[in-house]
């Protein structure tokens, strides 16, 4: 990791403070016996990927691959071979924002749902940055249309699935031994269309020093929201447990809870 990556992480949880705190509270109830270290990790990574989204506009597809590197990608292509469009499952884990930057030029480009961010001034910078690479953005306040055409088109769709959400958008799921109320949405977009699920993220390999950008075996959908919502988010923790310190625990995920 470079000393950048390093001091920008810090200099977050230094100016930010409560961010720190809601990280370790939400190890901490997660079951996790280091929270301090992990968060320690979790702000390196959150520095890491700063300092790579400023790298964008130096990236090309000849040099990418220093930055990053396939495993599994034989599952995003079987998905796409059945013609259907993929739905590829991913979260604030590793490098969002490279995953499908990077996978725009080392196969092809996709499409990325985001929620635009407040200020539009900021909003229009990091949709430049994001677009480079030839990937369109469907805005989340437009994306069930957006969705179902770029499916119709046999393409790949990436959504963030990890978020807390209302009561009236999602269902309740159990995730690290709590209730989390998480989008049923994108079930329901798999279960009307037919695209496969594939979970796909782009995780640091210290070793490496690199991005390894990890495709996984489709997760079949068996019609059933609660019983594929839950399937997904199960998928989702496992590889967070193998990664602690490459998810965004300063999210508060845990936010929207039952009627008691």
């Amino acid at each position: 990791m470079s000393v950048a990556a390093h001091l920008a992480g810090r200099l977050l949880s230094l100016c930010v403070p409560r961010l720190r705190r809601v990280a370790i509270e939400n190890l901490t109830r997660a079951g996790f016996s280091n929270p301090s270290a992990i968060a320690e990790e979790v702000f390196d990574s959150i520095g890491r990927i700063l300092t790579t989204f400023l790298r964008f506009p130096q990236l090309t597809p000849s040099n990418v691959h220093k930055l990053i590197e396939y495993d599994g990608l034989e599952h995003f292509t079987q998905a796409m071979s059945k013609g259907k469009g993929v739905l590829v499952a991913t979260a604030h884990l590793g490098n969002w924002e490279l995953s499908a930057f990077a996978h725009a030029w080392m196969t092809a480009p996709m499409n990325i749902v985001v929620r635009p961010l407040d200020s539009p001034r900021i909003d229009r910078f990091v949709a430049r940055r994001r677009t480079l690479s030839g990937n369109t953005i469907i805005d989340k306040k437009d994306g069930a249309r957006g969705i179902f055409r770029a499916l119709a088109k046999r393409e790949a769709v990436g959504v963030l699935i990890d978020q807390n959400t209302s009561l009236a958008e999602g269902v309740f799921v159990d995730f690290f031994g709590r209730k989390a109320c998480a989008g049923s949405a994108f079930v329901r977009f798999a279960h009307k269309t037919g695209a496969p699920v594939v979970p796909g993220y782009a995780l640091w390999d210290n070793a490496r020093q690199k991005y390894i950008l990890r495709f996984y075996p489709e997760i079949p959908m068996s019609g059933d929201v609660q019983l594929d919502t839950q399937r997904v988010h199960s998928h989702l923790e496992s590889v967070i447990r193998a990664y602690p310190g490459q998810w965004l625990w300063v999210h508060r995920r845990w936010k929207t809870q039952p009627a008691t």
